[in-house]
């Protein structure tokens, strides 16, 4: 029997021209140097959307003023079964900076590899969004 799934609060950061915020997941977690969106565990009691403040917070020093939720999609990997819940934030205050020593970098068509696995089938999904982004001329 799987355990019961870890909710996890996931940013995607947009800028106005599509590019999103990947980050590189540190030495010594499950995954190292894999690339994913922000992110990290739903504490008890809170809200999905205060993880979400908190952790952008806590790892890469950017404040969350407005996040629509996206999608949420279960993956089971290895070491755990999570629940990760995509928000999109077009609004923030701050530069991101490396607060756990993880590398990141603002991508348009997404090139930095490998991608953690649950990352993966959201990008086609994401490219569709994008360019429901751009102006028609």
């Amino acid at each position: 029997m799987t355990a019961a799934p870890i909710d996890v609060a996931v940013g995607i950061l947009m800028n106005p021209d599509g590019d999103v915020l990947l980050g590189q997941r540190p030495a010594g977690k499950p995954y190292e140097g894999y690339w994913e969106f922000p992110g990290g565990k739903v504490e008890p009691g809170e809200s999905i959307f205060h993880a979400l403040v908190r952790e952008f917070k806590e790892e890469l020093d950017l404040t969350i003023l407005h996040a629509e939720p996206w999608c949420c999609v279960e993956h089971v990997y290895p070491h755990a079964h999570v629940r990760l819940h995509f928000f999109i934030s077009r609004d923030w205050t701050g530069e991101p900076q490396s607060l756990e020593g993880q590398a990141f970098a603002w991508q348009g068509s997404v090139a930095v590899t490998p991608l953690l696995p649950a990352t993966i089938p959201l990008l086609t999904w994401l490219d569709l969004l994008r360019r429901d982004l751009q102006p028609d001329f």
